[in-house]
């Protein structure tokens, strides 16, 4: 294994560079590709709807939980190989997951999936810090920004046809392809690009931890982006069973909503890059304001309407606000603390997705949503939460 990317820079550098944007989005696609596919897996596997359910919420909060230490590791032993394991195990659980009819096995491959994407995306991260500086390296990180967010956007589409055309499992035998194919092409054009190895303390770690969870406007952030992520995530749980279960249409269906309100994400986290330069705060509070406004409208037109278009309407209209301030607060959280941006991103990115998992999970198991009216009820119970943080919280004046 080359010790340095000098090696094999003139060659190899391009190349290698295309796979790590290739290995980015595969949390995106690990969560969401199997969205359409969640009704069949509850009928075939004769599974309640909960059940299903948690496969999602296994796998953010194992890939929560991996972030609080995962850009350590990879610090210690190196990128390559922690990526090169991942590929190995990610192509093995795939295969496990596709093949079992054992919901605990299905359990512990998600939650290994989970664990293996945080390492995935952290040493995939951690290699455009390495091989580019500058200009160049803000270049990379932005569009690492991009692509790791077309992940959730294109996964369920592509598994509303193949849910179609092959079944749930096909969903898993593709992901455990892709990665095949990765790890082959890893092995052959990348290596390592970690310089100098640090020692693996934890010692150092959990006093920086502690600090950043001492210091509140950081602390609120990290709860404003749970929170606007599990918007997206309570949909995620219920929308594919009420598309195809209450609404009687097709996986393919499911999988074009999907596609629409990945776009909503996005167009939130553009807007949010478009508005950087306003001031912090009273921008967040529009947007939460906005988002309240139109979850009261929806439980309103929820009397007179409640079709899919209108669903998927009012969803997009709100997904488009989670968006704008999670990308704000995460970018916020980020560059709290500039010396520790590493360490930063692990909490934040820690924090938000296991509050996610836990908020968006025990709303459904709560609400049980069925019809539009229960979505909204769910939204509501999101945009009041962020409500309650935004008021709370004394988040120090800035302009990021």
């Amino acid at each position: 294994m080359p010790s340095s990317m000098k090696n094999i820079q003139s060659k190899n550098q391009f190349i290698a560079t295309i796979l790590a944007f290739a290995v980015i989005p595969m949390s995106g696609l690990a969560t969401d590709i199997y969205l359409p596919s969640m009704p069949s897996m509850a009928t075939e596997l004769h599974q309640p709807e909960s059940s299903i359910q948690l496969t999602l919420s296994l796998f953010l909060i194992s890939y929560g939980l991996t972030q609080f230490f995962a850009g350590s590791v990879v610090d210690s032993f190196g990128r390559f190989r922690v990526s090169a394991i991942s590929l190995v195990l990610f192509v093995v659980s795939f295969l496990i997951t596709a093949l079992t009819k054992d919901m605990m096995v299905i359990y512990a491959m998600r939650v290994l999936q989970g664990i293996l994407s945080g390492f995935a995306v952290v040493s995939k991260r951690a290699f455009f810090v390495d091989v580019y500086e500058g200009e160049k390296r803000k270049h990379y990180l932005s569009i690492m920004t991009i692509v790791w967010s077309v992940g959730p956007i294109v996964a369920p589409f592509i598994g509303g046809y193949l849910q179609k055309l092959f079944g749930w499992q096909s969903n898993f035998y593709v992901l455990a392809g892709y990665s095949f194919v990765l790890l082959i092409l890893e092995l052959l054009f990348s290596g390592e690009t970690l310089k100098i190895k640090k020692p693996f303390q934890i010692n150092y770690v959990m006093k920086e931890y502690n600090l950043m969870f001492r210091t509140k406007d950081f602390f609120y952030g990290m709860l404003m982006c749970g929170v606007s992520y599990a918007m997206v995530i309570f949909f995620n749980l219920c929308g594919s069973f009420i598309i195809e279960h209450k609404m009687g249409y097709s996986e393919v269906v499911a999988g074009y909503v999907s596609l629409i309100l990945g776009f909503a994400w996005m167009t939130g986290g553009f807007l949010g890059k478009a508005l950087i330069k306003r001031a912090f705060l009273p921008k967040i509070r529009y947007a939460n304001f906005i988002q309240i406004f139109l979850v009261v409208l929806m439980i309103f037109c929820s009397f007179f309407l409640n079709n899919m278009y209108s669903l998927v309407a009012f969803a997009f209209a709100i997904h488009v606000t989670a968006g704008f301030i999670f990308n704000n607060y995460f970018a916020y959280c980020i560059g709290r603390f500039p010396n520790s941006a590493g360490v930063a991103g692990g909490l934040t990115g820690g924090v938000a997705f296991i509050l996610t998992s836990a908020i968006s999970y025990g709303i459904v198991a709560i609400i049980r949503p069925e019809i539009q009216l229960e979505v909204a009820e769910g939204y509501f119970v999101l945009g009041v939460l962020g409500f309650i943080i935004l008021s709370i919280s004394k988040l120090r004046k800035a302009h990021i």
